[in-house]
């Protein structure tokens, strides 16, 4: 395949070739060349960019497509999770046709590399699981779907929990998820030693979904560094919001960022308007990878996500307050290849604030064409003329899926 008359990063007019599913070659763009036999995309002069990748997103809570309905949750996360708890089953389309199609959306956008949440509690058991292993099912051929089950109404709150989880485990989950050991369950230790000891025996990731505030939230998260310290876990846990463990001094918050990036811990963020944060700029000139996602998306947890992680990139540079070209790029670079990092190792970390990574001979053909005249006025403009690659194939365009 070639990708004719693209820009790169937005550096020169290239001809792109693919090999299967690699970059193959980079040439200057020859407007007067005839067109080569095989299949060619026209890219207009348009940028090209890696797909993006969302790490953060609850595809099992989705109500994407349906109509708009008030928001009735309350304040704090079992709140929150009650609210969904009395509404999810009772939406105008089954569940399974909500999380497909909010998946599909998602990958029209331009997003080829997903971590979704799958919630697994005494309530829904393996429904919303389930739910999220026929859309990754449904759309192997278009995205790469990582699936973590998620405590979302705690681990030893309810009897029998645990027992679900394990099932998940068992059915493929591939991410173990946790979520605020002190506040939700209040009992840390036991909420660690079953976060830890299923993904030990599963051979899996951790994912933390961490709210927890200041000083609470960072003993709560030297106890998880203790763990994956201790049990040789580096490499495979990912902090999740974490949004106080900038809030409490600069020298704690030095020393977490230097703590991750001695042990490989991962950040996961959805680019709340929160402050407090550990600065992003610090996170990736430290090594530390940094990946971006959307969170839920229009359901009863918040009206806000849309499917667009270009919509997202933007939020993330206005609510770190980014007016330089090359901090903005450096928000495309972690919600496109941070995240990729995050999802696989294969895939090196950013290499500081200037690391504009993906496009180069050899890397793999996820790759999103958009309309923009720099990738900084791309994110200020979001521009509709989207073409999605994956694996070296067109899976979409005009924001619309090519079922193959």
């Amino acid at each position: 395949m070639l990708i004719r008359d693209v820009r790169p990063w937005g550096g020169e007019r290239s001809d792109v070739v693919l090999s299967g599913d690699r970059i193959a070659a980079i040439r200057p763009h020859d407007p007067a060349a005839a067109a080569p036999a095989g299949e060619v995309v026209e890219g207009r002069g348009r940028l090209l960019l890696p797909s993006f990748s969302d790490v953060h997103v609850h595809l099992d809570s989705t109500r994407i497509g349906l109509p708009f309905r008030p928001h009735t949750g309350g304040p704090g996360v079992w709140t929150m999770t009650m609210n969904d708890r009395e509404n999810w089953r009772s939406a105008e389309v089954p569940l399974v046709e909500r999380v497909a199609g909010t998946l599909e959306r998602m990958i029209a956008r331009g997003t080829t590399r997903v971590r979704s949440y799958a919630q697994v509690d005494v309530d829904c058991k393996l429904e919303k699981f389930d739910a999220v292993v026929a859309a990754k099912e449904k759309f192997a051929g278009q995205a790469d779907v990582q699936i973590m089950t998620f405590p979302q109404a705690g681990i030893l709150r309810e009897k029998g929990t645990v027992d679900y989880l394990e099932a998940s485990l068992k059915a493929g989950a591939e991410v173990m998820g946790g979520i605020d050991p002190c506040t939700l369950d209040k009992d840390p230790k036991g909420h660690l030693d079953v976060v830890f000891g299923l993904a030990e025996k599963y051979q899996v990731e951790v994912d933390i979904h961490l709210h927890e505030p200041g000083h609470l939230g960072v003993f709560s998260t030297d106890l998880i560094l203790e763990r994956t310290r201790a049990l040789g876990m580096q490499g495979k846990v990912t902090m999740s919001h974490a949004y106080e463990l900038g809030s409490v001094s600069e020298s704690v918050s030095r020393r977490i960022i230097d703590e991750f990036a001695e042990l490989d811990i991962a950040m996961a963020t959805v680019a709340p308007s929160l402050r407090g944060q550990l600065s992003l700029v610090d996170l990736t000139e430290a090594g530390v990878r940094v990946g971006l996602g959307e969170d839920g998306q229009r359901d009863y947890w918040s009206p806000y996500g849309n499917c667009d992680m270009l919509d997202r990139t933007w939020q993330l540079a206005f609510t770190n307050n980014f007016r330089r070209d090359d901090h903005v790029e450096m928000s495309l670079a972690v919600a496109t290849m941070g995240g990729a990092s995050i999802m696989s190792h294969d895939v090196p970390r950013l290499a500081g604030v200037t690391d504009r990574p993906g496009l180069a001979v050899g890397d793999r053909a996820d790759l999103l064409l958009v309309d923009g005249e720099t990738p900084t006025s791309a994110v200020m403009d979001r521009g509709q003329d989207r073409t999605v690659l994956h694996d070296g194939v067109v899976v979409a365009d005009q924001l619309a899926l090519i079922h193959g």
